[in-house]
Parts: structure tokens; C-alpha cells; sequence
């Protein structure tokens, strides 16, 4: 795949042309609501064998090659490299895709077996109508093989029936499926939730259900419910089996504590229920995962991070999910939401102290639009990034990209007089935070919140990664 950015005069035709790929394919692929209204500085996915590949510190163009089963001769003259054994980090470097003539006798299950791919990506990146068909002396395009094998989890929070078509519609790309949340009592029980619509839709995609319990609500910090409870062995009991009860009748096969704004006092509390509770649901043959603030140091302050010990949490728990969002609080100034270059420095302190095959990258999938100037406390509101696109083509704004959090975002003007500021997720986004999960060699990623359209999203993780099925 290629990302391309929209310039001022370019067409939709004018782009499909000169890629050579059909204009359907592009606006299929990208979700185009308005194929004929593109906007400068628009990111779209061209679906394409070739690729786009930014040079890493300490990559080679052999390594390079490697990794895309082309040759360091083919990346030379595809983009005048004068010096191969000269690239520099953040040179982006054009990487052409194999191309293979048909031979007479060949079929495409044949081809597609030679060079180590799927027969499906391979109609697919040619556009071929009839599989059925081909001629001697076509040249088609070679996609590359499947990326490195991760977990992928989908936070849920729309509950009853239509969780169901939510996971259908997004279900082959996860490994988990996790219906946000179970909220512990003091007494040791639990805020039951309607999630069986969701559960038997996740079996149906062969999505591992992950039961969620939180302390907290929209309203509620829950500090004071979590200390009750960690505080109590006789209610984290009582709490246990209440959990191993709901996840033997609803049939979860797994458990994600999601404890936020845990006082700073109740750290070692709290990592002694982990323990507790990985003790209690591996007997019963449950995995355990918990949720962690997005810390930079283990000296860092704060209700949600001082009870938050990633290097305890990354012992005793399965895996864990950085919640690696919300620069952009709803209700703070306007900026981008998940800033990778934040992202990263949670990134080194988190493998510092927890093997990073236990490590799962939080993805979110909504944009914000802030009313300018912000006054404190005023809140954003929050969409899906395909909304975000709409009004942007409504109001006709130009979409600016921030480089350091390599977030795009743009400014409008309302019916009101109003100026607004939107931050949302794009292509290139999306491919930066895909590449610095493989820069990091992490486990998996995890997304809050399924049910925000973000098509070009699902396009490039099945680009970039294999995801996990365990069912």
C-alpha cells in the first residue's frame, strides 16, 4: 500500500490514473463519502503491491530489501540512491513489488504459492475480475508476505443488540473482544451489563471474549470503591467468584482489570489482588490482562499513575494495555489525542521494565472537535474520524499535519462565526503508530473504542500485521 496526500488541483481520476488502479478501488478502500470533494492535505490509501518505507536508525537497504522480498538493486534505481550503503534515518524511500509474467500453463493458486502469498491478496492487488482467467504474458504485481504476527483487542462500550453487527463488521481483524464494563461493588459484586449479543458475535468471528471490571463511571473517579475492595480479602473473595461465575455462564474465557484512579497509597494493595486474582483464574484455566495509565517513569505522579507499577503489573499479569490516549481530554485544550512522540517516551519506560512480548499498544479510533478560544472545562466533542472528514469537507477546511505527534488536524469556521479545531486519525497516523509498534517489537494492539468507522485503519492493519486468531 502507498499513502498519498492530496494536493490543491488533484482529482480522484488524476490520482487513479497515474497509480493505475481503478477510482472504485480507491474510494472503497478509503471510505470516500465524497469522492469528487478531496481536500488538500487529504490522506488516502492507494491499493497497490508497491510501498512506501521510511528508513529506520541502523536499517540497511538489505534489511530493507529483505523485509519486502525485493532486492537492494531494484530500491537503487526505483529511487536514485547514489551511495546504497549511505541511507540516512527518515529517508522515504519508494519500494517497488516484485512483478511476475505469466507463463503459459500458470494458474493464479500456483503463482501465489511460489512467492509465499495469498491467492486472495493477489486478485486483490491486481484487480482481477475472474481468478479463473488469466493470460500467458500478464504481468502481475507481487504483494508482499504477510507482516509479523500480532494480538489485536477492541475495547466495546454500546451495549445489547447492536454490539453484534459492531463486531461482525470488525471481528476478523481481532483476537480479543473485550464489552466495557463490569463495575465491582463494595460488597464484592458486580453492575451486570448486557454483552451476550456481543460475546456470541465474537465466537461467531472466532474472537476470544475478555470480560472487563473497572472501579470507575463517566461521573465517578471510584478511588474511594477501589480502596473498599483492595482494601478487603475476604471482598476480593467474594469478588472473584462472582467474576469466575459471570465468565463461566456467559462463556469469557479471560479477564481485563481496569482499576483507574487507584490512591497512591493502595499500590501494594492493588498488586497483591493482581496476584490474587492470577492465582484464582489460572486454576480455572482464564488469562488475566490489566489496563495501565500512560506512565514515563516509575517516579511519576498523580492519581492515575502512582498505584499503576508497570514493572509488577508486567510480572504478574498475561499482558497488559497502555492506555496510550487522551493527551487530548475532552475536557483540556485542543491537541492531538494520542501524540506519538508522547507515546514513545511511555513506550521506553514500559520495555524497560516489562518484556515487551506482554505489551499491547493502545489505539484509539475517534477524532475531537474543540470550540476556539477553549475555556476551561468546556468540553470537545468526540466522533468518528470518518466525521471528522465530513465536516471538514462541509466547511472546506485544508488539513494541516503535526510531524512531531504525527496527528493531522484542521480549523473551521460554524454557521455560528464559531471556530473549531479538530484532531482525528488519518492513514499516516495510523502507519506511524503501526510502525512504531514494530519498531518496539511489542504483542499486540488494543483499540478504544470499536463502533467509530475509521475504514482506512483496518486497511492498513492487515497491511502491516497477521492478527492472532486463537479460535
Amino acid at each position: 500500500m502507498l499513502i498519498y496526500v492530496v494536493k490543491r488541483g488533484d482529482t480522484l481520476w488524476q490520482i487513479a490514473s497515474n497509480y493505475r488502479v481503478p477510482i472504485k478501488r480507491i474510494i472503497d478502500i478509503n471510505g470516500l463519502e465524497y469522492p469528487n470533494q478531496l481536500l488538500i492535505g487529504q490522506a488516502l490509501i492507494i491499493p497497490t503491491a508497491d510501498s512506501a518505507h521510511t528508513v529506520r536508525s541502523g536499517e540497511t537497504l538489505w534489511q530493507i530489501a529483505q523485509n519486502y522480498g525485493t532486492t537492494v538493486q531494484a530500491i537503487v534505481e526505483a529511487n536514485n540512491i547514489p551511495n546504497p550503503n549511505n541511507i540516512n534515518p527518515g529517508l522515504e524511500l519508494y519500494i517497488p513489488a516484485r512483478r511476475h509474467r505469466v507463463q503459459s500453463g500458470e494458474t493464479l493458486s500456483l503463482i501465489a504459492r511460489r512467492y509465499g502469498v495469498t491467492l486472495q491478496s493477489l486478485i486483490e492487488v491486481n484487480n482481477i475480475e475472474n481468478p479463473d482467467i488469466i493470460y500467458p504474458g500478464t504481468v502481475l504485481s507481487i504483494p508482499h508476505k504477510p507482516g509479523p504476527e500480532i494480538s489485536v483487542n477492541g475495547y466495546i462500550y454500546l451495549l445489547g443488540e447492536q454490539q453484534a453487527a459492531i463486531v461482525r463488521e470488525n471481528g476478523e481483524h481481532l483476537t480479543y473482544l473485550s464489552p466495557f464494563a463490569y463495575r465491582i461493588r463494595e460488597d464484592g459484586s458486580l453492575e451486570e451489563i448486557y454483552d451476550t449479543p456481543a460475546i456470541n458475535a465474537a465466537y461467531a468471528e472466532r474472537v476470544v471474549p475478555m470480560m472487563v471490571i473497572t472501579n470507575f463511571t463517566s461521573t465517578e473517579l471510584g478511588q474511594n470503591l477501589a480502596h473498599v475492595v483492595l482494601a478487603s480479602p475476604e471482598i476480593q473473595e467474594r469478588l472473584l467468584n462472582n467474576i469466575i461465575s459471570i465468565m463461566r455462564n456467559k462463556g469469557y474465557q479471560g479477564l481485563n482489570i481496569d482499576f483507574e484512579n487507584v490512591l497512591p497509597a493502595d499500590r501494594e494493595l492493588y498488586n497483591s489482588f493482581l496476584v490474587r486474582a492470577v492465582d484464582r483464574l489460572h486454576r480455572e484455566g482464564y488469562f488475566v490482562s490489566s489496563a495501565l495509565a500512560p506512565k514515563t517513569s516509575a517516579q511519576q505522579t498523580g492519581l492515575l499513575y502512582e498505584a499503576h507499577d508497570y514493572e509488577a503489573h508486567g510480572r504478574i499479569v498475561d499482558f497488559v494495555i497502555l492506555m496510550t490516549y487522551e493527551w487530548g481530554y475532552r475536557l483540556g485544550p485542543p491537541q492531538a489525542i494520542s501524540p506519538l512522540n508522547q507515546i514513545r517516551r511511555v513506550l521506553d519506560y514500559a520495555v524497560s521494565v516489562i518484556p515487551r512480548q506482554k505489551i499491547f499498544f493502545g489505539f484509539q479510533l475517534y477524532a475531537r472537535d474543540w470550540l476556539l478560544p477553549h475555556v476551561q472545562g468546556q468540553q470537545a466533542e468526540t466522533f468518528s474520524n470518518q466525521e471528522a472528514i465530513r465536516r471538514a469537507v462541509t466547511y472546506g477546511a485544508v488539513i494541516q499535519y503535526d510531524t512531531v505527534a504525527q496527528s493531522p488536524f484542521f480549523r473551521y469556521t460554524d454557521g455560528q462565526g464559531r471556530m473549531h479545531e479538530v484532531w482525528f486519525e488519518d492513514a499516516r497516523s495510523a502507519q506511524a503508530k503501526f510502525n512504531t509498534v514494530k519498531d518496539y517489537g511489542l504483542s499486540g494492539i488494543s483499540y478504544w473504542a470499536l463502533g467509530y468507522p475509521y475504514p482506512q485503519n483496518w486497511v492498513l492493519l492487515e497491511d502491516n500485521f497477521t492478527v492472532r486468531k486463537l479460535i
